[in-house]
């Protein structure tokens, strides 16, 4: 009974969200809230449980994050690469939107996609302002861009650093089996990207004659500060590439960074932190308590073991029951908590495998499924929620189903492209 009425807890708020027709922080305290008198989650652990309630190492680095993000903005750095941007595209849309989502890309695997889309929104936000074209379709496209590279290392996407940890995955062995795939999926949402966004492209000449006649040096307002900024922003994605090796979270690494970052730039505390995307935190942490009423009722785990109880030894089978699976559930319940709570099942069935190579091509569909369905709606990443809580700050609103129908499509043809890769690579 308690899991129904999780159940219909989450789909009721999951409703008014989509809907927007309330503000989605006030939608998840709510349903955190009645999920909390009804006894669905537990209790005070909601605080401390590491599956079944507030993700702190995804609430800090993004506050760490948030605060470098506004420390660096003050320095020009993103007004002189929006200009860069724009001219070296000549204000051209499709090609513009393809440099953007090449930068993102490339720096997802080996930043994390939440840290690269809180630094490549700005600067898309700063170039769209200076060519007066719509932002909204350059930065979904990043986003989109961004889950799907990411997948392709182990620090790339926080759910694989949850997988990595419970199969014994290295960092090599992520990019040995996930890259290659990505690589191809990368390059068939660039031909994607065309066809979704067509009919957004704007081209404005005289708005681009002004742009090629800047001087993009000229942005930097303070080059002392800058140098110093992009060492200590340095030093913080060395310690995200050294996560395997030293074992210090991304989150404390993020907030050491930010803290250096404020002494370095003698930068206002209030002003720094007027910054940081509150809202978005918040409705992080009621997202996280919702899901984990799921979990803690064992609405997740009963799905997770009716699918795979459904493919019995059809190896294959379940192999393809993670990839669509975690694509379809992962779009919905954000695909981090979902991961975390079907890693120990996925754990049960790779010990079933008959061989080593059978059950490690399951744990690649698990991830392989979940990565890619973080683009399946608006709330089913992180990266998708930072995006839009930074545009919306800006003045360009992502609706929810503005990103989704986009989404949705981009996650059925990476989906599928994944599972005949898992097919033709490890069971053929």
């Amino acid at each position: 009974m308690s899991g129904v009425i999780a159940l219909t807890v989450f789909v009721v708020a999951y409703f008014f969200i989509a809907t927007e027709k309330v503000n989605k922080v006030k939608v998840v305290l709510v349903a955190a809230g009645v999920m909390a008198v009804f006894g669905l989650i537990p209790g005070a652990e909601v605080f401390f449980s590491e599956h079944e309630g507030i993700d702190w190492n995804v609430i800090f680095l993004l506050l760490g994050m948030m605060i470098i993000v506004g420390i660096v903005k003050q320095t020009g750095l993103f007004d002189f690469l929006a200009i860069w941007a724009a001219k070296k595209s000549q204000g051209r849309p499709y090609r513009l939107m393809v440099m953007l989502m090449g930068i993102t890309a490339i720096a997802s695997p080996f930043l994390d996609n939440v840290t690269t889309i809180m630094l490549v929104v700005p600067v898309t936000l700063m170039v769209c302002e200076r060519l007066d074209i719509p932002a909204q379709p350059y930065i979904i496209a990043e986003v989109l861009a961004s889950n799907i590279g990411g997948a392709a290392t182990l620090i790339g996407d926080p759910p694989n650093i949850i997988i990595g940890s419970r199969a014994g995955l290295t960092f090599n062995d992520f990019l040995v089996h996930m890259a290659p795939i990505v690589v191809v999926v990368l390059a068939a949402f660039l031909l994607l990207a065309w066809f979704m966004f067509r009919g957004s492209f704007q081209y404005n000449p005289d708005r681009v004659a002004e742009v090629m006649a800047l001087q993009e040096k000229r942005a930097i307002t303070d080059p002392k500060l800058l140098v110093r900024c992009m060492v200590v922003l340095g030093l913080v994605i060395v310690g995200f590439g050294l996560h395997a090796i030293v074992h210090v979270d991304p989150s404390i690494v993020a907030l050491i960074g930010a803290g250096v970052m404020m002494l370095v730039a003698r930068a206002d505390t209030s002003e720094v932190m007027a910054e940081v995307e509150w809202p978005t935190l918040v409705f992080f942490m009621g997202l996280f308590i919702m899901v984990g009423g799921l979990v803690h009722t064992g609405v997740i785990k009963a799905i997770g073991d009716w699918a795979i109880g459904a493919v019995g030894d059809n190896f294959f089978g379940a192999a393809t029951a993670l990839v669509w699976g975690s694509a379809v559930l992962g779009a919905f319940f954000d695909n981090i908590p979902y991961v975390a709570t079907m890693a120990p099942i996925v754990e049960g069935l790779v010990a079933q495998a008959p061989d080593p190579d059978t059950g490690q091509a399951l744990w690649w569909a698990f991830a392989l499924g979940a990565d890619f369905g973080g683009n399946g709606t608006a709330v089913a990443a992180s990266a998708n929620v930072v995006a839009i809580g930074l545009a919306a700050r800006s003045g360009h609103k992502i609706t929810f189903w503005q990103f989704t129908k986009y989404g949705l499509l981009t996650t059925a043809v990476s989906t599928a492209m994944a599972w005949l890769y898992v097919w033709l690579r490890y069971f053929m």
